[in-house]
């Protein structure tokens, strides 16, 4: 949450409340959407931290609001971030390690193993479907990611496949 909340506040200041709206709107339903005590949280850790400054403003008819803008080490930092490739893939799976440790274990069949994740990875599919076809087509972005995690769980799909061919 820290580093796409410094993101959002790389293009003027915002509180907290406007951060969260950005968030979902860019997003769409197909994120996980924030919980507006978390944002806060994580905002009163990155001004402990010295990468945004709060400044209170005073309202006349409602609870004064704290408007939060970037410094120049938080726009450090997000740069950095935007300069760093993300880690993938993924080699410590948990589904992985179930797979391999279920013989020496006694405690469960792959094949089984496998047919449960299958069955998941298609039901998700399936939410996925759902949710892109009753997402706003103009937001390109949600689109995008939920396209995403539908070619990710393809892969695992095929990859369940493959690992279902050499245990049998």
């Amino acid at each position: 949450m820290r580093l796409p909340l410094l993101a959002l506040l790389a293009r003027g200041p915002a509180h907290g409340y406007e951060l969260k709206q950005g968030l979902e709107q860019l997003l769409g339903s197909a994120y996980p959407q924030p919980n507006v005590g978390q944002i806060y949280v994580t905002l009163g850790r990155l001004e402990k931290s010295g990468l945004i400054e709060g400044e209170e403003i005073a309202q006349s008819n409602r609870p004064n609001k704290k408007i939060y803008r970037l410094t120049d080490a938080g726009r450090e930092v997000l740069h950095v971030w935007f300069e760093d490739p993300t880690d993938e893939p993924r080699v410590r799976d948990e589904f992985f390690m179930k797979l391999a440790l279920a013989p020496a274990s006694g405690m469960a069949d792959q094949i089984t193993l496998i047919n449960k994740q299958r069955r998941q990875y298609l039901n998700t599919l399936r939410d996925l479907s759902k949710l892109a076809a009753a997402e706003d087509r103009d937001n390109r972005i949600s689109q995008l990611l939920i396209e995403g995690a539908m070619l990710h769980l393809q892969a695992d799909l095929d990859w369940l496949e493959r690992c279902q061919e050499e245990l049998e």
